[in-house]
């Protein structure tokens, strides 16, 4: 059988996405790899996984005051480049040693990419936010030409000429969303939905603190944001609203005092397990996290951050799904009549049942495999 690698960046928020269409390649017959990081990857994936390390460079953190253009050049010339770069010789080594047919690049796995084009492979990338298919430096050609010029330092570092952006394979784009939120896409972008994989390890938690009779309001800003002022204020907003449930998810430990009993406080959670119980969900907008409640159904209160987050939050509200918040300015009075307004409004739900049935259509797992199949056969 034809084999396939998977090539991503350091991010649990871009391995989750694919670990279920990875799987569902497996089940078909097909000999799956994978290349990043050792660590992340093990503590990911099935504990059957072939794993080829390709060590990255040690990432630095990016300021949270940092927003906009701003935010955009750390996250380039400080992450996606040198991550680029630091990757590239075990994505190679990683070829090399899986004879792989085809690669599944995440879309900030650059090296993935530039090796496959320096090896005459066909790609697929794996977009695991939808923000790029809307095309938003559109009216910024200057910031244009400067990820341009970024681009090209990584492919003159790598050696590997040509004008193809890493981002975007010429073969096949997978897309973890649908039209409805994320509109109408060209060819090569296909979207399947988001595809919940089964994610290894056990995260504890005190399920029997969840009263079933009790709305539960679930509170994160994924991964890798803070923002304690925000979570501090969600937290109050509950405190006086005794009838809702919480659970807020305190990554960094920054949530300390006092927290009402109506509260539950956790650093990690088994949160695809959360959303199948909750009434509404307050986060950042980060993709994975809005894409995962709304395939539940699951209304939002977003309050996007940087990045692709204010993009997505667009498309939650435009799907009738949830309000959004400004992030640097919303106090528990605005959290608490945003979670007031969804719960109470059947349109929210209305619309978060359109994003689930549209995501059901989309094909997930199967859909994804079947058109990186098509890739063996072109």
């Amino acid at each position: 059988m034809s084999g396939f690698l998977f090539v991503v960046p350091p991010f649990a928020g871009h391995v989750n996405p694919v670990i279920g269409v990875a799987e569902e390649l497996r089940r078909r017959g097909h000999p799956v790899a994978w290349t990043g990081d050792e660590g992340l990857l093990a503590r990911l994936l099935p504990s059957d996984a072939a794993i080829h390390p390709c060590e990255p460079a040690p990432l630095p953190p990016r300021p949270d005051s940092l927003r906009g253009f701003a935010a955009m050049r750390f996250l380039w010339e400080q992450v996606l480049v040198p991550l680029a770069v630091s990757m590239a010789p075990g994505v190679a080594r990683a070829v090399r040693s899986a004879h792989p047919d085809v690669l599944v690049v995440d879309q900030q796995a650059f090296a993935g990419a530039f090796v496959a084009e320096r090896e005459g492979l066909p790609w697929a990338t794996a977009a695991t936010t939808s923000a790029e298919f809307t095309d938003p430096l559109a009216g910024l050609p200057a910031v244009r030409g400067w990820l341009a010029e970024q681009v090209a330092r990584v492919r003159g570092a790598l050696g590997v000429p040509g004008v193809t952006d890493p981002r975007f394979s010429p073969h096949l784009v997978i897309g973890f969303t649908s039209g409805l939120l994320a509109g109408d896409v060209g060819e090569p972008v296909h979207l399947v939905g988001p595809v919940p994989g089964a994610r290894s390890g056990l995260v504890p938690f005190p399920w029997d603190w969840l009263d079933p009779l009790c709305p539960l309001v679930f509170v994160s800003l994924g991964t890798v944001s803070t923002g304690a002022r925000f979570l501090r204020g969600c937290v109050e907003a509950m405190r006086s609203r005794p009838w809702l449930q919480a659970v807020v998810v305190d990554r960094g430990g920054e949530l300390r005092g006092d927290v009402p009993a109506n509260v539950l406080v956790r650093e990690d959670v088994p949160q695809l397990a959360l959303l199948e119980r909750a009434s509404l969900v307050v986060c950042h907008a980060g993709h994975n996290t809005v894409c995962e409640s709304l395939a539940q159904g699951v209304p939002l209160v977003v309050a996007p951050i940087r990045d692709d987050q204010p993009i997505v939050a667009d498309q939650v509200v435009a799907a009738g799904a949830g309000i959004r918040l400004r992030f640097n300015r919303a106090t528990a009075a605005h959290i608490g009549d945003a979670v007031d307004a969804v719960l109470r409004e059947p349109s929210y739900w209305a619309g978060a049942e359109r994003v689930r049935e549209s995501f059901q259509r989309a094909g997930g797992a199967r859909e994804a495999a079947d058109r990186l199949e098509s890739l063996l056969s072109a």
